[in-house]
């Protein structure tokens, strides 16, 4: 064998090591700001990296998935948005209005898929026309308010009064109060707003509306997330029945929930990704409405509480917890 040809072999042989490594480095990076744990949002972030291998895109081959999880510590929400910014990341994604203000600064021209967007979005011109760098799906949370209240009616029939317990840094917290109270008022039912920034005021906040109210309208939040065992105990001790938006605070302990999935919002925030990553502009992808919604109903907080679900209410759960 000739010295040139046996060079030109190995050159051959090593080139795709070579380029493997070369890709490897050009490989997209979609950074994802969580603002809860893995025990409140792994779920659902799992639905997220599902989608996108179904739709080609498997971390660590031809895409660099970098999940930041702030466990309900928005004071880390800067520091994990300037390591997008150092990672070059191509597409940017969170779950809550506070994180997508801190990923505009640090980021200014990156895209950002907002995978829970509340009514009236400040970062978008329409909701068919984004018109800026942000798009993603609607939670409707706060239009929920009338239909989760009429479940709580329909679980306790003697209801004449509910706490609705919100995170005070909330900005979902005073409009979707105000629908819960506008409900009440076409039942003959009064709502004693709560507000919380720490886990020492929830129990201050129960304490003090125990003897008042027959039942408790928790208002979704990352701090509910991560606090919602605790919460649920304490509504419980002070026996409270709890409406939730989430199944997840129900399988923790809360009496019943209903609201938009976000296992569904999550994985179908994965299309909004793949859309980008292959060259779509967000200011042209409409944001979408939930199409999947979930009752979730524990039986056995129920029987702790001496209550007891309608036949019909139970056939048209989603999930029944015994």
């Amino acid at each position: 064998m000739r010295r040139r040809d046996f060079i030109a072999g190995a050159l051959a042989a090593a080139y795709p090591v070579v380029a493997g490594a070369q890709q490897a480095n050009r490989l997209p990076t979609v950074g994802f700001l969580i603002p809860g744990s893995e025990q409140s949002h792994g779920r659902w972030v799992a639905a997220f990296t599902k989608r996108m291998g179904e739709l080609g895109w498997i971390d660590g081959q031809t895409v660099r998935l970098e999940y930041r999880w702030a466990a309900g510590h928005p004071e880390r929400y800067p520091g994990f948005a300037a390591e997008f910014v150092q990672l070059n990341a191509s597409v940017l994604v969170t779950s809550i209005n506070d994180g997508v203000v801190v990923l505009k600064q640090a980021a200014p021209e990156t895209p950002i898929v907002h995978t829970a967007m509340v009514a009236a979005s400040p970062f978008i011109s329409s909701l068919s026309h984004p018109g800026g760098r942000v798009t993603g799906l609607s939670q409707i949370g706060q239009e929920l308010g009338g239909k989760r209240l009429q479940l709580l009616i329909d679980a306790v029939p003697q209801l004449r009064h509910v706490a609705v317990l919100g995170v005070a840094s909330d900005v979902k917290r005073v409009p979707e109060t105000e629908q819960v109270t506008a409900a009440g008022q076409l039942h003959g039912i009064e709502v004693l707003p709560l507000t919380v920034t720490k886990l020492d005021d929830v129990a201050q906040a129960i304490s003090s509306v125990k003897d008042k109210v027959e039942a408790l309208y928790v208002i979704i939040h990352p701090f509910v997330s991560v606090n919602q065992i605790a919460i649920n105990a304490l509504a419980l001790e002070a026996r409270l029945p709890t409406m939730h938006g989430l199944p997840e605070h129900v399988r923790s302990g809360g009496l019943m929930s209903y609201g938009p999935s976000f296992e569904d919002l999550f994985a179908r925030a994965g299309n909004y990704v793949d859309k980008i990553l292959r060259g779509a502009n967000p200011a042209d992808l409409p944001v979408e409405q939930p199409v999947k919604f979930d009752l979730v109903i524990n039986l056995k907080t129920a029987a702790t509480l001496g209550l007891t679900f309608p036949p019909a209410l139970l056939t048209t759960a989603d999930e029944v917890i015994e």
